[in-house]
């Protein structure tokens, strides 16, 4: 709906403008601008209305301009709305306005069953946390190849590294384990990929990029700093 908005507003725009000289891409620049915040376009420009809801990628997009320090154009979004049977994990590179991966990803054993509903800071949870994270180093433990992850948002994610939560892999987060279930495994809090889409994507997005687990809670808006 929104990507035929665009089209519909920017075959208007194209119909409205004259060819009267070269001046003339800057006035079509400046319309556009008008009529869409940044937020609006690059959702647009990247082709994102049929894979990711628009809330989700504006808050997602919110943060990341007030949290990238290090000017990398990576953004991950884990869109938890969504039930674990959906590919709800979104690697972007803003910069190329492409979509690197889209895959599932699983939650904390504890915050729900097909979808996460609860979710904790607290050690021995076993949930999933909410909010902004930055991906950090990686290494080989119990879970294999994993990416460590120290989230930026205090009360709610602040323990993710003593918690250790971490990007891995696990078989039960695949197509063959909803299959049989009806619904992809859980961990202790962990967002598990794909055991073959693990190493490629931590690689991508390893060493300072930006991660955001949402889920609609009021309670989560109530005490983040960021949004």
């Amino acid at each position: 709906m929104r990507t035929a908005l665009f089209s519909i507003i920017f075959t208007i725009i194209s119909a409205l403008s004259f060819p009267i000289g070269k001046d003339q891409p800057k006035k079509d620049n400046l319309i556009t601008e008008y009529l869409f915040n940044d937020t609006e376009l690059l959702f647009q420009q990247m082709n994102l209305d049929n894979l990711i809801d628009f809330k989700t990628f504006e808050s997602a997009y919110s943060g990341y301009k007030k949290l990238n320090k290090n000017n990398n154009s990576l953004l991950t979004i884990i869109d938890f709305n969504l039930p674990s049977t959906k590919k709800r994990m979104y690697v972007l590179d803003l910069a190329k306005k492409e979509v690197l991966y889209v895959t599932h990803v699983a939650h904390g054993r504890n915050s729900g069953e097909n979808f996460a509903t609860s979710f904790s800071n607290r050690s021995g949870s076993y949930q999933s946390s909410l909010g902004f994270f930055r991906t950090a180093e990686t290494y080989n433990g119990g879970n294999g190849y994993s990416l460590r992850l120290d989230g930026l948002e205090k009360g709610i994610n602040d323990k993710a590294r003593p918690r250790a939560v971490v990007i891995h892999g696990a078989d039960y987060c695949s197509e063959d384990f909803i299959r049989s279930t009806g619904r992809l495994g859980r961990s202790f809090g962990c967002p598990a990929l794909p055991q073959e889409l693990n190493k490629p994507i931590i690689n991508t997005i390893k060493d300072g990029s930006l991660l955001f687990i949402y889920a609609d809670k009021p309670e989560y808006y109530s005490l983040s700093k960021v949004l």
